[in-house]
């Protein structure tokens, strides 16, 4: 029921490819995130959470930037000195970077506007000639069609399978390549509408789904059968559901087992058009409703 929706949201929807390590380890661990454009002036939405880890990446590469040069003349164990000094260790982030895949040609800037309360951001891109999304969204325009028991759908990338990435060890940083697989496979994933969210003063800002968004969704578009935006994918919840095994003897593989079990329910929690909307007029920017 989603195939033609999909195949339309997919246009503006876009990938958010991170590389990061650890001091003192060379293990490259890699990340992703979700946006989608909303028009073509290059006004782009996600997570207020994922805005604030991009901006996090300047200021670890700066300082790490730092560190380099300092510890240039320095021996092992000078270096070692120098790190502990400046707070590095093995369960701190040393470097990260980021790439915005498939969206514009080449960036110069980007603004980040964060919403002062919910999981949500807008990115404005600067700079580029060329987009490379195509078509933008539709924004549901009456509020109230979305309704518990509709089946909707989000879209992301959820598992990074991209590799065009390396550890330069002359220069000992992290560098994007021009080999590799560039991109990492979109990811849809269905549930049902479940219940709205609220915040204190009873405004609905939310929507709970009946199944999780994945990590990597993070940012993408919760959308209807005809493709219209109706959310989107903010963070999963887990909740207990009381189902507990404990001590249960089972047999596996021919063997008595006792085993443990605590049940719970995954469920997405996407931000409500309304908001999404809302937060779009008051910085001005163009989209189209329907």
């Amino acid at each position: 029921m989603f195939v033609e929706a999909i195949q339309k949201v997919a246009g503006f929807t876009r990938a958010i490819h991170s590389i990061s390590r650890n001091f003192g380890i060379q293990k490259v661990e890699r990340g992703a995130a979700t946006l989608f454009f909303v028009n073509e002036e290059g006004w782009a939405l996600t997570c207020k959470h994922v805005a604030q880890w991009l901006t996090q990446a300047d200021g670890i590469n700066k300082r790490y930037s730092t560190f380099l040069t300092e510890s240039q003349s320095l021996n092992s164990g000078q270096k070692k000195a120098l790190a502990k000094k400046q707070g590095f260790d093995e369960n701190k982030t040393l470097e990260m970077r980021v790439t915005f895949v498939d969206c514009v040609d080449r960036i110069t800037n980007i603004h980040f506007f964060l919403h002062p309360e919910y999981d949500l951001a807008l990115l404005k891109f600067e700079g580029f000639e060329k987009v490379s999304y195509s078509g933008h969204p539709v924004f549901l325009k009456e509020d109230q069609f979305a309704q518990p028991g509709q089946m909707l759908c989000r879209l992301g990338f959820p598992f990074p399978e991209f590799s065009n990435f390396g550890l330069n060890a002359e220069k000992d940083i992290l560098e994007w390549t021009k080999t590799g697989q560039v991109r990492s496979p979109r990811f849809p994933i269905e549930g049902m509408l479940t219940r709205f969210l609220g915040d204190k003063t009873g405004k609905i800002y939310g929507i709970e789904m009946s199944t999780p968004g994945l990590r990597g969704q993070s940012g993408g578009p919760l959308f209807d059968s005809e493709g219209r935006v109706v959310g989107m994918q903010s963070r999963t919840k887990h909740l207990h559901l009381g189902f507990d095994i404990e001590e249960k003897e089972v047999i596996a593989h021919g063997k008595v087992k006792k085993v443990n079990d605590y049940a719970f329910i995954h469920l997405g929690e996407c931000i409500h058009v309304s908001v999404i909307k809302e937060f779009m007029n008051q910085h001005g920017v163009k989209f189209q409703i329907g």
